[in-house]
């Protein structure tokens, strides 16, 4: 079976950026067409079978009718095709030098885990925090219990000679708008949990936001902690490009994208999973993902000799790390088992991500962005981190959420933006 851990290792250790994209087709040529297509795009390519949003809730029905009717999925039925089937889509593709990861967004995994295992997959991503709260109304003490079940038949991989590898999506919640001290502890918390379960080979994850300086602090951070929280383990932190409201123009999709590219490299990450021009506007083709591999592939070379902080050091004075530490130890404190903690942690709002509908976020916490352009809090709620963070700001009105929700599109689409390294200014945010 593959080593999704050792093969990013390995990307590293020659000096390479793994570039990875969110790709999923439901008809089986179309699949194989687009991961053989990837596989070749750059020096170092993760695959990716993303699932379809019926398979994600577990309603297989709805996705065989679809099929049978030839309707399209926005993503690959993988327990609604037979093994063969999903062999077939694989066969002489997915190997050591190309590792597939499958990528779902379910708060139930069971049968997606199940059937990844039987295909001699090792690699998904998830958590039982941050693939619950985003997706759906699904109660968070439901996710946990089956994301510990997830975690405990992943591991269970290892008897068989497996290296199985789990990557926490908790450092994307909602995907913008929730300040970096937040994404950093859920992906902490939730790497931590899938240590506890017995994996040893883990992704913390980050997705770009609104200012590179404290992007860089973010991801810095991020591996502060897990040198700190996973021993014995094979980690490593993967960046995502913005994942909030893109560019709408081909310049400035493309300037985002080298930029999350260059922010991975100088800050220490391994991966980037990456986006596409065609973000803003459909679904990408396969060309349109080869292109966005090889221009990220691209940018990481250019800045690959920027980096002078010895690797993506943290200094000590980290915001950001010290925002999250305060969060990770206060929920680690809350009870010895880790699931029940995080349970505790969302009834007493010590965890709350802002602009969340879930039942179970508290929905008190409130961010902004500043006149620098760092995401920062307006509110923090219960979160016991007001020893620790920076001046709060006011709330926002309407107005003031959609600019903020729009504010890197704006940057990246003004007609003075140059390519990333000198941001437009955008207007300051309406607030109260």
């Amino acid at each position: 079976m593959t080593s999704f851990g050792r093969f990013v290792a390995a990307a590293r250790a020659r000096g390479a950026l793994v570039v990875q994209p969110r790709m999923g087709f439901s008809e089986p040529a179309r699949m194989r067409a687009g991961l053989r297509a990837t596989k070749g795009a750059a020096d170092a390519v993760a695959g990716t079978l993303t699932i379809d949003s019926y398979t994600r809730v577990g309603d297989e029905p709805s996705a065989v009718r679809a099929l049978g009717r030839g309707v399209p999925l926005n993503g690959y039925p993988i327990t609604s095709y037979s093994p063969d089937t999903s062999r077939w889509v694989l066969d002489g593709i997915a190997e050591d030098g190309f590792p597939v990861q499958v990528r779902h967004g379910s708060a139930r995994p069971q049968r997606i885990v199940a059937a990844l295992a039987r295909l001699g997959l090792t690699a998904t991503e998830g958590g039982p925090v941050s693939y619950c709260l985003p997706y759906g109304r699904t109660p968070l003490v439901d996710s946990v219990r089956n994301w510990q079940e997830t975690c405990e038949r992943l591991a269970a991989l290892r008897a068989d000679g497996a290296e199985p590898h789990l990557e926490s999506f908790g450092g994307c919640m909602l995907g913008q708008l929730c300040p970096p001290g937040l994404l950093v502890a859920i992906s902490a918390l939730e790497g931590v949990f899938f240590h506890r379960a017995g994996l040893r080979s883990i992704s913390l994850s980050y997705a770009q936001q609104t200012s590179p300086a404290q992007d860089r602090q973010a991801v810095r951070a991020l591996r502060r902690l897990a040198a700190e929280l996973l021993p014995e383990t094979d980690w490593h932190i993967v960046v995502y490009t913005y994942m909030g409201v893109y560019p709408r123009t081909t310049r400035g999709a493309h300037a985002l994208l080298e930029d999350s590219a260059a922010l991975a490299v100088t800050a220490g990450a391994q991966r980037l999973i990456v986006k596409t021009a065609a973000e803003a506007h459909r679904i990408p083709t396969v060309d349109e993902n080869v292109r966005a591999l090889r221009i990220a592939a691209d940018a990481a070379a250019r800045a690959a000799g920027d980096d002078d902080t010895d690797e993506g050091s943290d200094p000590a004075d980290n915001p950001v790390y010290a925002e999250a530490r305060a969060l990770v130890d206060a929920v680690l404190g809350l009870d010895a088992d880790l699931g029940t903690a995080l349970l505790k942690a969302f009834e007493r709002g010590y965890l709350d991500v802002p602009y969340c509908l879930h039942p179970d976020n508290a929905g008190r916490a409130r961010s902004h962005i500043d006149e620098t352009g760092r995401l920062t809090w307006s509110d923090i709620g219960a979160m016991p981190i007001g020893r620790v963070t920076g001046r709060r700001g006011s709330r926002l009105t309407a107005t003031g959420l959609h600019d903020a929700l729009t504010f890197v599109q704006r940057r990246y689409d003004h007609p003075d933006h140059d390519g990333g390294r000198t941001p437009a200014a955008v207007p300051l945010l309406q607030e109260v």
